[in-house]
């Protein structure tokens, strides 16, 4: 996609939707990443963003860990009890460890969460599952003989309003959680959703860790609308070689993508390739960043060579990588 000229595009939305004010513009604020400019947060290895679109909060992920993700969010100006829901990519660590402070602060909120047998965030089964041999006596059997029709099986946060997400489902009115699945080494069978709201200016996509392949996540975005305005979070190519780098530029190309904003697992050397690629339609969206999807000018924030890291971010962002395991394949033979 070309950039629309900003005057066609004004007149077009004045035409065929509600004005927005900037204040009431689709924004959002990455609350959790491994660089960043804002001298008041913490960095660290994970990834946690919070959307505001319609009037509804929705977190999608929180961080690696739980004092860092609470001070992050409280240096923000974040109330975690007027979210409206949360959508957790999937069972890794580095996006999960604060779920328990949104559950002080609001233990009523939905959370979606991919759905995964026997998985953290809990999910059910039907007993027809497992092969029954009724030549065994009872004391052999499962639920001697006589098991449920179908098995529930319990989460790490005992209580909490977990909805399991199997597969794409509008979850709220222009929202969807995206699911795919993974079949890269090292995550094969990993579930994860991504995020995709309808905005004015076309579809967000937020994604976690983009475990299954981004190109992946951004063809079901696809099916939902073709107009993808920002794709944001993490890409998961930070041990890629630059083959695989440049198969996934290539692989993105022909979609309909406005805007990139590259961050958490990316990795140092597809961020350099992506701001290659997309020129000024490349997006900082490090730690603190507020994107705000304003109709007159796109995303606010620094684009194509103002949105490179610096020194001090570039030598934190390793030294934080070096804690987590991304050492998946991701070499374009294999």
């Amino acid at each position: 996609m070309t950039l629309r000229p900003l005057l066609l595009l004004s007149l077009l939305l004045s035409i065929a939707l509600p004005a927005f004010a900037k204040d009431d513009a689709p924004k959002i604020t990455v609350l959790y990443d491994a660089f960043g400019d804002d001298p008041t947060l913490e960095k660290d290895w994970g990834f946690a963003a919070l959307i505001e679109v319609d009037g509804q909060r929705i977190l999608f992920d929180t961080g690696n860990d739980a004092e860092t993700f609470r001070r992050n969010v409280a240096a923000k100006g974040v109330d975690l009890a007027d979210l409206d829901m949360v959508v957790m990519s999937h069972r890794h660590a580095d996006h999960m460890a604060g779920l328990s402070v949104v559950l002080e602060a609001n233990p009523d909120v939905v959370i979606h969460a991919p759905q995964e047998g026997f998985g953290i965030y809990g999910s059910s089964l039907p007993s027809s599952f497992y092969r029954k041999d009724a030549a065994l006596p009872a004391r052999m059997r499962y639920f001697d003989g006589a098991p449920p029709e179908t098995l529930q099986f319990g989460s790490a946060w005992s209580g909490a309003k977990l909805q399991p997400v199997a597969q794409t489902t509008e979850i709220a009115p222009g929202v969807w959680a995206i699911a795919t699945v993974s079949d890269v080494p090292g995550t094969r069978e990993l579930r994860e959703l991504s995020l995709a709201v309808r905005t004015p200016e076309g579809l967000l996509l937020v994604v976690g860790c983009s475990h299954p392949g981004l190109p992946v996540i951004v063809a079901e975005a696809a099916k939902l609308d073709p107009d993808i305005h920002l794709v944001i979070g993490g890409f998961h190519y930070v041990n890629a070689d630059d083959a695989a780098i440049a198969g996934v530029v290539e692989a993105l190309a022909p979609y309909d993508i406005d805007f990139i904003a590259p961050g958490h697992c990316t990795g140092e050397a597809t961020f350099a390739a992506l701001q290659r690629a997309y020129g000024d339609r490349y997006l900082y969206a490090g730690l603190g960043a507020t994107l705000v999807l304003d109709a007159a000018s796109g995303p606010d924030r620094p684009r194509g060579a103002a949105a490179v890291f610096d020194d001090a971010e570039r030598t934190a962002y390793r030294a934080l990588a070096l804690r987590g395991d991304h050492v998946h394949d991701h070499s374009a033979g294999r």
